[in-house]
């Protein structure tokens, strides 16, 4: 199907979709890439702005998954593009390990004056998620002398062994690439919708999940044996799962009674997604009044080039030895420049705070939509990290896995680039870049409310 095109509309389509000249690149993709790497939309990007991609046959889209939460920024900000420019004519590469060159020290002043950490801190500089997130595993072990770390159900840590390992999704992510990496130990994650028991508060159903990491503290390991727990404030392919504050503040003096180290994975949380700098700051405090010891960040960092770091306590992170740590493009000069550049335009434009409103907008469409339709169980939004999760009866809540990909075609099919989500794989979600503009937005939710309208009939039809 081809949508109508309005005078003022972003979204521009030109024929069927995907169109020729997409299609033949697509023919050459599958005929030389793995298998393995899954594709959510049929969509050939041949360049983008802000929250829109236009296709190699001309028609433009508006993107509601940001590279997967790595365009908060957007697509191509000029200050960044320019940054980068810059760099490029200068030093591409020298390597860390080898010397030194100011975006890299430049890069850790920055996160040094935003990461909510109390007192000196100090930063690695990696390529991905995962590899800051082994890093952190690796600094917490060689800190503490213990060797466990806890991880949570419905976490995602990365495709790495280790990271893997950590991660919940068994048949998506992990199924025959056993076996897996020692001394990880998984509980429940505070997941409301789901567990929650009838008429029991958040604070009392806090306190129950901290009761099962308490028994998991006797009947898996000892506290004495456990170096770290990593938490994301928000789980992120989980299905966009808040944990309740008061989980968050009770999880950190559990960890400090036990001289547990407690790490933030912010890797998709992170910069201003959540209408915070980081999502583990909605917890009353955080920075001022108490702290993590360690936050993992990746992905809107460097506006969708190779960059991640982990920031710590100075104490914490100073501890392995001289050699034990680094890669040889960890802190590349040029993701360097554009991760300094891209904070800087996130301050600087208050995407934060745009991102609160940017929530508040869908939220307000989801639930219209919930009103409308009763596959939808939850709708979910911290910030611009909007999810809506689908159930074949509300009752039951067992979760409907056929809706979300006919969504996610539909939505394409009306202009819209989107990815499922979900322990169960039973969400769509929302990571529109934070520059979107209002009419944007209300265009992308009303071509996706119509999208969901056609899935259901489909569903219904099938």
């Amino acid at each position: 199907m081809s949508t109508t095109n309005t005078a003022n509309a972003t979204i521009r389509i030109n024929g069927p979709l995907p169109g020729a000249n997409a299609r033949a690149i697509l023919e050459r993709r599958d005929a030389t890439t793995v298998r393995g790497l899954y594709r959510s939309c049929p969509i050939v990007a041949d360049h983008a702005t802000g929250a829109t991609v236009t296709d190699v046959d001309g028609n433009v889209f508006i993107d509601l998954a940001g590279g997967i939460g790595a365009l908060n920024a957007g697509h191509c900000p000029a200050e960044v593009t320019a940054a980068v420019h810059n760099q490029v004519d200068r030093l591409l590469h020298l390597c860390s390990i080898v010397g030194t060159y100011e975006s890299m020290v430049q890069l850790n002043e920055k996160l040094h004056e935003i990461v909510p950490i109390r007192g000196p801190k100090k930063t690695l500089l990696c390529n991905t998620g995962v590899e800051a997130g082994e890093n952190a595993v690796k600094i917490a072990r060689y800190a503490t002398g213990r060797q466990g770390i806890i991880v949570f159900e419905g976490a995602f840590h990365g495709r790495s062994l280790l990271g893997m390992t950590m991660t919940s999704k068994y048949d998506l992510f992990k199924r025959g690439f056993g076996p897996f990496a020692s001394e990880i130990y998984r509980v429940p994650f505070p997941y409301e919708y789901r567990e929650k028991i009838d008429g029991m508060s958040t604070e009392e159903f806090c306190e129950m999940r901290i009761r099962d990491l308490k028994k998991a503290l006797v009947a898996q390991i000892d506290p004495t044996s456990v170096a770290a727990v990593i938490i994301e404030p928000v789980q992120g392919e989980g299905g966009f799962i808040p944990a309740p504050p008061a989980y968050i503040r009770a999880l950190r003096e559990l960890t400090a009674q036990h001289g547990i180290l407690l790490a933030s994975d912010e890797v998709q949380t992170g910069f201003g997604r959540t209408g915070k700098m980081f999502a583990i700051e909605h917890t009353p405090g955080c920075g001022t009044e108490w702290d993590v010891d360690m936050v993992i960040m990746a992905k809107s960092i460097g506006s969708g080039l190779p960059i991640a770091a982990v920031t710590g306590k100075a104490e914490v992170m100073d501890k392995p030895h001289v050699g034990g740590l680094g890669s040889t493009y960890g802190g590349n000069p040029v993701a360097c420049a554009a991760a300094v550049a891209t904070i800087d335009y996130l301050r600087d434009h208050q995407l934060a705070d745009r991102a609160t409103e940017i929530g508040d907008v869908c939220r307000d469409y989801f639930s219209r939509w919930q009103t409308k339709h009763d596959t939808i169980g939850d709708v979910r939004c911290l910030g611009a990290m909007c999810a809506i999760e689908f159930v074949k009866d509300r009752a039951t809540k067992d979760p409907n896995t056929v809706l979300p990909p006919l969504i996610v075609e539909e939505a394409f099919q009306r202009g819209l680039i989107m990815i499922r989500a979900g322990l169960y794989g039973s969400c769509i979600r929302s990571l529109v870049p934070l520059v979107i503009t209002d009419d944007q937005l209300h265009e992308a939710m009303q071509a996706l409310g119509a999208a969901i309208d056609a899935a259901v009939q489909r569903a219904d039809t099938a």
